[in-house]
């Protein structure tokens, strides 16, 4: 039977003792991590939130407590009382290597059967049994860490805010469903039959409200919800650093949030960041880097030869061109040892599994020999050569398509062919995106849609472009990238109701569905709202570069996988008929 912990009061932390304690009576508690029995001596590497430290027993101990200490096992949680000594033996691999504790009280607070996988702090375990098992996973040291460093960085980020004159405000849950760009969760009503509330996907208009309610500073770290497919960089349910300023222009709020990562940089990673941080247009962005979230750490950019080749005799190359498209390319510097014919082959498999037709290439071994060499005259060819600045060693992959293809086609390969090569740079590149473009046009419907949402405000100047050319309207939007990937998203918002209406309109909304979307904020408009601007930066995000993983699972206490679903609870889950009948739906069968 478990023991009490009564008349045991925790003093210390494991990992927190250290020479210094020597002499000191303490009580530490945690799990045990790991017993060695030595016959006359028993240790017991005793494991906290802080890290571990080494419980001695020896001939002197009491024998009750000596045979308590030797039935002990792998995670045992144990309440453990004694005097600190200088350990004999030290161990420099641990901070509190240098102490140990005689213990001389013992508890037994909780046994336990033995895990499906070992508690320690690099495993080989697969992902699906730990998320399985998590509430084991999180006891490991680097899963633990990370959690208690998005702690941190939320409590840096309140600080910050709070000293900045921003004010935290609570804005629901459960919301009416408007249109964000991704899948509303639904919640059904008990008491309004056949209606929905949905989670938010953000607090978007909320906040925007609060900015006509006149608190002109918010702030909320709000969890958000969109039912979208995931990835290593996406949940279905995140944490966002959300806020909203009145009376301020782009540039202040730029300001706001460079001083906030300068913080963050500072009080949790010791680092010392330089401000203001680079700023690149959209079209920049994506004619050199094929992203609108490049990494900048590494060079490799984009170069278009489309001039080089219109004329040449490669219909490939030509053909892409004549329909309004591009030739493109990427140099590979120093990578024709590594890019063999076969790693070539990979990757031109690659290329078409996201959307390209193919690959051509050059590999300069002892000459450049190129993929399409007998199409062109060496003329031709080493025109290309000098343009792109290719020489010997070198490997230069180049895509033929429209526009979009070739450039979303070569910034996918240009980031897969840095990491083969090993060339990207530890280091933290923060990259400040500008001038989107207010609309996209979506090929499918033949409509131009808002790229942002639409209260988003579009830049004076490209007003009056708005009813006759949408592709020249630039919209007062910005996102703030890291290491490439997106941070955040921003924009300044329309608060002229005419405007709005004019916004409305170019998107092919009705009067009717402006009414049952937007009503409620269209109608504030009126009563005088002031220019503001805001942005939400993914928390999680945030947390996954600064910790320096490359999944949200590893930053995330409960994270669900790839379909959607959570291992260990195994939700979603079948609900039964009785609760079904409550809210007055049921389940339509699959067919």
């Amino acid at each position: 039977m478990a023991e009490f912990m009564t008349g045991l009061k925790r003093t210390d932390y494991c990992s927190d003792l250290r020479i210094g304690d020597v002499g000191r009576e303490v009580t530490v508690c945690g799990w045990v991590q790991r017993c060695r029995d030595l016959g006359q001596l028993i240790f017991i590497d005793l494991r906290d939130r802080t890290g571990i430290v080494q419980l001695a027993f020896n001939d002197k101990t009491d024998k009750e407590i000596f045979d308590k200490a030797f039935a002990c096992r792998s995670e045992y949680v144990l309440a453990a009382k004694g005097i600190v000594c200088e350990r004999s033996s030290k161990n420099k691999d641990i901070p509190t290597g240098d102490i140990e504790v005689m213990v001389t009280d013992l508890r037994v607070l909780s046994k336990a059967q033995t895990p499906p996988f070992e508690i320690v702090d690099e495993t080989s375990t697969n992902e699906e049994l730990r998320l399985k098992y998590r509430y084991l996973d999180l006891r490991r040291r680097p899963i633990q860490n990370n959690i208690i460093m998005r702690s941190k960085i939320a409590k840096v980020a309140r600080d910050y805010f709070y000293e900045n004159g921003f004010i935290e405000i609570e804005t629901p849950m459960m919301i009416k469903s408007t249109p964000e760009g991704a899948r509303d969760y639904l919640v059904p009503s008990r008491i309004h039959k056949g209606k929905f509330y949905a989670l938010p996907q953000s607090p978007q208009i909320y906040k925007q409200l609060l900015m006509v309610s006149g608190f002109d500073r918010y702030i909320q770290l709000a969890r958000c919800f969109r039912d979208e497919d995931l990835r290593a960089d996406r949940q279905p349910e995140f944490t966002q650093i959300d806020m909203e300023l009145s009376f301020v222009d782009m540039d202040e709020i730029m300001e706001i949030n460079e001083g906030l990562f300068k913080r963050l940089f500072k009080e949790v990673l010791g680092k010392e960041l330089v401000t203001p941080f680079e700023k690149m247009t959209y079209n920049d962005a994506m004619e050199n880097y094929g992203s609108d979230k490049p990494d900048i750490r590494f060079d490799m950019k984009i170069q278009n030869i489309s001039d080089l080749v219109k004329d040449c005799g490669f219909s490939v190359f030509t053909s892409a061109v004549e329909n309004g498209g591009s030739v493109r390319a990427i140099v590979a510097k120093n990578a024709a040892s590594v890019y063999t014919r076969k790693e070539i082959d990979k990757l031109t498999e690659y290329v078409k599994g996201i959307g390209a037709k193919g690959l051509a290439y050059v590999r300069w071994v002892d000459e450049p020999n190129a993929s399409f060499k007998k199409f062109m005259t060496e003329e031709e060819l080493s025109a290309i050569y000098e343009r792109l600045g290719a020489e010997k060693g070198d490997v230069i992959f180049i895509v033929a398509d429209k526009n979009s293809t070739v450039l979303t086609t070569l910034g996918a390969l240009r980031l897969k062919v840095a990491k083969v090569l090993d060339i990207i740079p530890d280091e933290f590149k923060f990259l400040w995106i500008v001038d989107f473009p207010f609309f996209e046009y979506d090929e499918e419907s033949g409509e131009w849609l808002a790229m942002h949402h639409p209260f988003t405000m579009p830049k004076e100047e490209c007003l009056q472009y708005l009813d006759t050319d949408p592709s020249k309207v630039i919209a007062k939007a910005y996102d703030l990238t890291l290491n490439g990937t997106e941070l955040s998203s921003g924009s300044m918002r329309i608060t002229d109701y005419e405007l709005q209406q004019r916004m409305f309109k170019a998107l092919k909304l009705t009067d009717e569905e402006i009414e049952a979307k937007f009503g409620f904020l269209v109608e504030a408009y009126k009563y005088g709202a002031p220019p503001h601007g805001g942005m939400g930066i993914g928390l999680d995000r945030v947390t996954m570069l600064m910790c320096g993983t490359d999944s949200l699972r590893d930053v995330t206490a409960f994270p669900k996988v790839q379909n959607a679903s959570e291992l260990m609870s195994a939700c979603p889950s079948v609900v039964d008929d009785e609760s079904l009948d409550v809210l007055g739906i049921s389940v339509k069968p699959q067919e």
